[in-house]
């Protein structure tokens, strides 16, 4: 069977083992044909080809569920549910989502992009089925490094409680993006290097009817000896006391291995979990070889080499920015110590890591425990630094909340891919943290236009203690070389003057100071004055300048939600302190989810734009003729 004659799952249930090994091929080439024009989760697909195919194989999508934990190996599901043809489109504005997507097929029935979410998704809908009176499987699909989640943990112990009817596949390549870290990685370690589990179980079981069953202390420690074996000997114990049947491990890659093992699964009561051994990259050298979860997630490139299309930037990447300076304040500051959930890599921290080993944190995908960690570290009189992307931090809300800001420790937050983050779409965009950091007490939030600003808040926020501080900065690129010069420590909630201007202000900061002030530029050319203000410090406000501004519109740009953002934090400083309210326009991200697209793409859809911003600056600003 040809890849493109394949328009539902069932196309695919009367193949040979040896048909779909023909098809697996051809699924692998055409993932790396597709992804090195569109770019897209490389890596993970080419591990889950034989995995994804015999899922489909041996249950009934959408009547049986498929949950696919953060959902990037969600590709090869896409192509086998009749989504192939629009693969050119992927991650692409308008085209195909690079996560499963309610409305593309019935087939995605949970929207991920966050980790650890598919066990409790699948224990609530185990729940629903059996009060319906239902009848079908849920199948979670979830990787090594997801497990690691509290969640996920969460739920492998109500699921292993109530003894509900779902099959968890547990897909180990030992990588989430990055190499694995942590006990449970060492865990899983274990397993995979150990025999078959249910061949070493039958032969224990066997053994152990031979231990006579006789009364007292003997008895006693007969029941003791069985339960070392069963230590010594299974390793998959860990699963059958968290109340699951362990089968596994199984070759991810073998078809016969998965068929057995799945059909194992259907037969028997209960939760039960697959231990699935697979190769990320499988099948692309060059992706097979990555050690550091390069080929995790990857742009363009090159078939034949791997080499990248990207093109070169003239500044370097604000996570470099950020974590050189980390690095350089470390040097002569032994009590900085940087954390991070699973991020080293995409938070280039890996040359803080070969530096300074001993004081690089990377706790796993498991954000709620690194920020409280982080403020654990914060009492003992030390710096932490906590490299996290936005979206991430989301999930560790509580954490900030009750565990930092209450007790107002010194905690330095750096905020990665904060604003719009493009392809990866809704559930990665970094649009809401403002929001949801500024209404707290004691914190302090700030975000730099440039390189050597960059700098001199990630120094700010290492020398501050006065309680947490955090420092947002976007994707992609800074514009400029930082210099090499001492950093300054910023006067807290001071902002500048980068343009004077009568006719109105413009009050923004990061990614949007261009943006602003190609927009004046513009209004200039038809004799408009307008003064632009870098508010670097988002919290606390300028109020001192703030004063000074009420007989002036005022209009606050922002790559950030509004509800809750800087423009609202505006609006509410005038209604506090009383003053009388200037004329007040935001411009921000619109009430709702910013799906993918290029950065530029999603900006122009919401209006956040050079002519947006003249447009709505001169319905602000009398004309000419009336401001004379």
């Amino acid at each position: 069977m040809d890849l493109k004659d394949i328009k539902h799952p069932s196309d695919i249930k009367q193949l040979s083992i040896e048909d779909l090994k023909k098809l697996s091929e051809q699924i692998r080439q055409f993932l790396i044909n597709e992804l090195s024009v569109t770019g897209g989760h490389l890596g993970p697909n080419l591990g889950v080809v034989e995995l994804t195919l015999a899922l489909h194989h041996a249950f009934d999508s959408p009547k049986d569920k498929f949950i696919w934990d953060v959902g990037h190996q969600s590709y090869v599901h896409k192509m086998l549910t009749g989504r192939t043809d629009q693969f050119s489109t992927l991650r692409q504005y308008k085209g195909l989502c690079g996560f499963p997507k309610m409305n593309e097929s019935e087939h995605d029935i949970w929207e991920t992009g966050h980790s650890s979410t598919s066990l409790s998704a699948a224990m609530g809908m185990a729940i629903a089925r059996d009060l319906k009176g239902e009848e079908h499987s849920v199948i979670p699909i979830i990787g090594d490094g997801a497990l690691t989640g509290g969640m996920a943990l969460e739920a492998l112990n109500h699921i292993g409680s109530e003894k509900k009817n779902v099959i968890v596949i547990l897909n180990d390549n030992e990588m989430s993006i990055a190499p694995n870290v942590g006990a449970l990685h060492n865990i899983l370690g274990r397993l995979r290097s150990g025999q078959r589990y249910n061949w070493v179980k039958d032969e224990l079981e066997w053994l152990m009817k031979k231990v006579p069953a006789v009364g007292g202390r003997l008895a006693t420690v007969a029941e003791r000896v069985k339960d070392s074996m069963k230590y010594l000997v299974v390793p998959g114990m860990f699963f059958e006391e968290m109340g699951f049947t362990y089968y596994g491990p199984v070759d991810g890659h073998d078809y016969e291995d998965l068929f057995n093992s799945i059909q194992y699964a259907k037969k028997t009561e209960g939760p039960i979990l697959i231990h699935v051994l697979t190769k990320k990259g499988k099948g692309y050298k060059p992706a097979e070889s990555d050690k550091v979860g390069t080929w995790h997630g990857v742009g363009p490139y090159k078939i034949e080499s791997g080499e990248s299309l990207k093109k070169a930037s003239n500044g370097p990447g604000w996570s470099k920015v950020v974590s050189d300076t980390l690095m350089e304040v470390a040097e002569k500051d032994e009590s900085v110590v940087a954390i991070t959930p699973a991020m080293t890599v995409g938070s280039k921290l890996e040359d803080f890591k070969k530096k300074f080993p001993e004081r690089l944190f990377d706790v796993g995908i498991a954000e709620q425990h690194a920020t409280t960690l982080a403020g654990g570290v914060a009492t003992q009189g030390l710096k932490p630094f906590l490299s996290i992307y936005s979206t991430f931090l989301q999930r560790g809300f509580d954490q900030v909340v009750h565990d930092i800001c209450r007790q107002n420790l010194n905690v330095a937050f750096g905020i990665d891919r904060a604003g719009l983050v493009g392809a990866d779409g809704e559930t990665h965009q970094g649009v809401f943290d403002i929001s949801f950091l500024r209404d707290l007490p004691n914190m302090t939030i700030m975000m730099p236009k440039d390189a050597n600003e960059c700098q001199d808040m990630v120094y700010t926020a290492l020398e501050h203690q006065n309680g947490p501080i955090a420092v947002r900065y976007p994707r992609g690129n800074a514009k400029d070389q930082p210099e090499k010069r001492p950093f300054k420590k910023l006067p807290i909630g001071k902002w500048d003057v980068l343009k004077e201007g009568n006719d109105a202000v413009i009050l923004t900061f990061g990614t949007m100071i261009d943006l602003a002030l190609e927009a004046v530029k513009e209004m200039e050319r038809d004799d408009y004055s307008i003064r632009v203000v870098n508010a670097k410090f988002i919290k606390p406000l300028d109020e001192e300048m703030l004063k000074n501004l009420n007989n002036i519109p005022i209009l606050t740009i922002e790559e950030h939600a509004l509800q809750g953002g800087f423009g609202s934090a505006v609006l509410e400083f005038y209604e506090q302190e009383n003053l009388p309210m200037p004329y007040i326009q935001r411009m921000g991200i619109p009430d709702r989810f910013i799906e993918h697209g290029s950065v530029n793409e999603l900006l122009e859809e919401i209006g956040l734009t050079k002519d947006g911003v003249v447009t709505k600056l001169k319905d602000m600003v009398p004309t000419k003729e009336k401001r004379a």
